[in-house]
């Protein structure tokens, strides 16, 4: 503990004091000389390049967001491509977008000055733009990588940096790996390259006729395109970007798409990196809900439709049989627009025999029931939609099978392979048609999703969140999963456990991966895996029954065991 305590204090006196720090930065830590706890945190480790990039707390600090940890990432990466890639390739240059939080465009900018200075072209657009646009621009211009400046839908004190390949999803672990290798072997900030006059020239801007074509692709998603003509006038959609990144393209889509009356959140309908007072713009929350739903209530409408901030991930609320609102879950999302999908592919004769579902191993079996009765193939990956996009690429080399479309539980959908992440646009697009779909049949959504569950069964999912910041949350997350991992657990509430999967040991053909999931004997199972992009440590509930009665009880009973194991842990 002594060797860190001088190491991080050693970290922090030379970013307070050495010349190559603005002053602007310095004077932030200077003022932190007293809180030795704070000091620690933002200087006992560097940021870590996860599985696709850095996420954290935007402030002063090795530990931190900062223009500093951004460059040094970027000379990582301009590196990597540099040492692994062809002349030609690396001429391909580098596509970069940002969302709309704090220092999102200075951190864009930053990034694409250090990879022009060391040699590598860098595209990037004139504003904020989208994930999905980001991954459809980095294959349309045929680019050798992409990053994105988002933190998703963390709170507004967090940005990130997510690296893309040159097949349009997010890197792969053995190329993360690679990358965080050159990232870690940089430690001199002063010896990375600047921007200068002969290499000014390497930044070139993008601009409205990449964003038409991006349109354009995700048009060609639509599969009713008379029924939008027919009720997109009558059929009123709420929607929220939630302040960030979805107002222009998901409004410009769906008007396109033939949808006509389109409610906008006007209090979220902006930019704004603070967005609007919402701490967690996270379309899962049902708080982040609250306007849209009252709006919808205000003005009838049938659907309620929200992105979070780089609009990669999509919440809905319908009303419910007693009138008011839901929110339906990612799970319930996925399930029916498996059906949807399917069952508008087979009416125009249009469902290959090697038709294929790709979902993640915590997602629900709602949609590969649904899947598997239709004589569709469902494949399951680890989660990150960095998975569902290799299986992509693979079904286009080897001709194996035909993707149909791919999501998972946490609100990301793709439908169609103009992008290889998870699409709020396009499937912003779907869901609405979806939900057109059934309006047409005198149904709200909610009508549907009970019409599949009566004839599949119903599924209940729920997710616990245990959120443990800083150096002890870690250690604690980590002790967690080790009683799990150590200690047999034969049954979960009085139910056998038939079957208990690690996936730390690389099974079922998948990369290795820090994730247990229990089977019991009634069908349900239970995941426990530590957030990729955040703090916390989530435990994944599924259940299936003849009634939403048994499924609610079995559900609660699994929740309250888990909960009484973490107090204990604890």
């Amino acid at each position: 503990m002594e060797c860190l305590m001088v190491d991080y204090m050693k970290k922090y006196k030379e970013w307070a004091t050495n010349p190559y720090f603005d002053e602007e930065t310095k004077k932030e830590l200077m003022e932190l000389k007293e809180n030795e706890k704070e000091i620690q945190d933002r200087f006992y480790k560097d940021l870590e390049f996860g599985t696709a990039g850095l996420r954290g707390v935007i402030s002063a600090g090795t530990n931190r967001m900062n223009n500093y940890t951004v460059r040094r990432a970027t000379f990582g990466l301009a590196n990597y491509i540099i040492k692994n890639t062809t002349e030609k390739e690396k001429n391909r240059g580098v596509v970069i977008a940002h969302d709309n939080r704090h220092m999102s465009r200075a951190f864009c900018m930053e990034t694409a000055n250090t990879l022009a200075a060391c040699g590598i072209k860098a595209y990037i657009f004139d504003d904020l733009r989208t994930t999905p646009e980001l991954s459809f621009a980095l294959r349309n211009l045929n680019a050798i990588a992409g990053i994105v400046i988002t933190a998703s839908h963390n709170p507004p004190e967090y940005n990130g940096y997510k690296v893309y390949w040159e097949d349009g999803a997010q890197v792969m672990p053995h190329i993360a790996n690679a990358i965080t290798k050159e990232i870690n072997s940089i430690h001199d900030y002063s010896q990375i390259p600047t921007i200068n006059e002969k290499n000014k020239n390497l930044v070139v801007m993008l601009g409205e006729d990449d964003d038409s074509t991006f349109i354009e692709a995700v048009k060609k998603q639509v599969i009713r395109k008379e029924l939008i003509q027919e009720v997109g006038k009558n059929f009123k959609i709420v929607f929220t970007p939630l302040c960030g990144t979805g107002n222009v393209p998901i409004r410009r889509a769906l008007s396109e798409v033939g949808f006509e009356n389109i409610i906008v959140v006007k209090e979220e309908e902006n930019p704004d990196p603070n967005f609007a007072g919402i701490d967690y713009p996270n379309p899962e929350d049902k708080r982040a809900l609250d306007r849209g739903i009252k709006t919808a209530k205000e003005n009838g409408a049938d659907l309620v439709v929200a992105t979070d901030p780089d609009c990669d991930r999509v919440g809905v609320a319908v009303k419910a049989t007693n009138g008011e609102y839901v929110l339906l879950t990612g799970n319930q999302i996925g399930g029916m627009l498996t059906n949807y999908i399917i069952e508008g592919l087979k009416e125009k004769n249009e469902l290959k025999e090697n038709s294929a579902l790709i979902k993640t191993i915590v997602t629900s079996e709602f949609g590969a029931d649904i899947a598997k009765s239709n004589n569709v193939d469902v494949l399951n990956v680890l989660t990150g939609f960095k998975f569902i996009g290799e299986k992509i690429k693979l079904f286009e080399q080897t001709n194996e099978k035909t993707y149909v479309f791919g999501y998972e539980e946490s609100y990301g959908y793709l439908v169609g392979t103009h992008a290889r992440d998870k699409d709020g646009v396009v499937a912003s697009v779907l869901i609405a048609e979806m939900a057109a779909f059934y309006f047409s049949k005198g149904l709200s959504l909610y009508e549907g999703l009970i019409e599949l569950y009566n004839k599949y069964g119903f599924f209940k999912e729920e997710t616990i969140s245990l959120t443990l910041k800083g150096i002890e949350g870690l250690a604690k997350i980590k002790d967690i999963i080790s009683y799990f991992r150590e200690n047999k657990i034969i049954s979960i509430n009085d139910i056998k456990v038939v079957d208990i999967k690690d996936y730390s040991k690389g099974i079922d053909d998948l990369p290795k991966a820090d994730v247990l999931k229990y089977f019991l004997e009634d069908g349900s199972w239970v995941a426990i895996r530590p957030s990729g992009t955040e703090p916390k440590l989530k435990f994944y509930i599924a259940v299936k029954g003849d009634t939403e009665e048994i499924s609610n009880k079995n559900i609660n009973e699994i929740k309250t065991y888990i909960d009484k194991t973490i107090q204990k842990l604890m």
